[in-house]
């Protein structure tokens, strides 16, 4: 075989064509944001304590002792996680009520595994 030939044929043995569509500039993008605000300790935390309070949804107030930080810091941590649409915010009077967005960490992980398995 010719080095021009043989050359070729590594090539095309290595680069396998794609047989599904991988994720798209702008999904990727989405995912990136989501998966880093869920890349911290405390904001998954959060999310876990707002999820098993009564009715999935808790106070500001109810979540700073357990997580052992700030009000501050506790509200910073919450804001991105509504930026990121994993919580909604519900302001009561002083007092900010947060609640998980339905059915959307089940999207992160279908989003997850159907990348992951293409």
């Amino acid at each position: 075989m010719t080095t021009a030939l043989h050359e070729t044929a590594e090539a095309q043995a290595c680069c396998a064509p794609l047989v599904a569509a991988p994720i798209s500039p702008a999904d990727a993008d989405a995912l990136a944001r989501t998966l880093k605000a869920l890349a911290d300790p405390a904001r998954l935390r959060l999310l876990s304590l707002v999820a098993a309070h009564d009715g999935g949804e808790a106070c500001v107030c109810d979540l700073t002792d357990p997580v052992g930080l700030s009000q501050p810091t506790v509200s910073h941590h919450l804001k991105v996680l509504v930026d990121a649409g994993l919580l909604t915010r519900d302001k009561r009077g002083v007092w900010a009520y947060y609640a998980l967005v339905p059915d959307t960490l089940d999207s992160v992980a279908a989003a997850l595994g159907t990348q992951l398995r293409s």
